[in-house]
């Protein structure tokens, strides 16, 4: 049994030694180039009247005011129910459809109905 172990031993220091160490790490270049030029960015600095002339100054607009009611409200009101409406005589309506022949409905749906008629090719 112990020369078992003795053989085993060596084995998994191997491993272990395996398993720790780690591969060398290999630096990209594009990325640490673009890093610190991100880091070196410095943003030009505006001036504080940058804005005058692009933005207009805010104000605040006026109040509204209320509706004021007539003084006589009342009379005014009386004065409408007492009146009578004004009915205009109503247009006539013409008695030929929208495509200008005569007839109604069930002439319509008659024409709707009908077979329509196959034309003959002659070859």
């Amino acid at each position: 049994m112990a020369s078992l172990l003795r053989q085993a031993v060596p084995l998994v220091r191997s491993q272990a030694r395996a398993l720790s160490t780690s591969r060398v790490v290999r630096k990209d270049l594009v990325q640490d180039m673009y890093l610190r030029e991100l880091k070196a960015y410095k943003p030009p600095v505006k001036a504080q009247d940058a804005h005058v002339g692009q933005v207009k100054n805010f104000s605040a607009p006026a109040a509204p005011q209320a509706p004021a009611l007539p003084a006589d409200l009342a009379s005014e009101l009386a004065a409408y129910d007492a009146s009578e409406p004004v009915i205009e005589a109503a247009p006539k309506v013409a008695e030929t459809s929208a495509e200008g022949a005569p007839g109604g409905a069930q002439e319509f749906l008659a024409h709707l109905e009908a077979d329509i008629p196959e034309e003959e090719h002659h070859h």
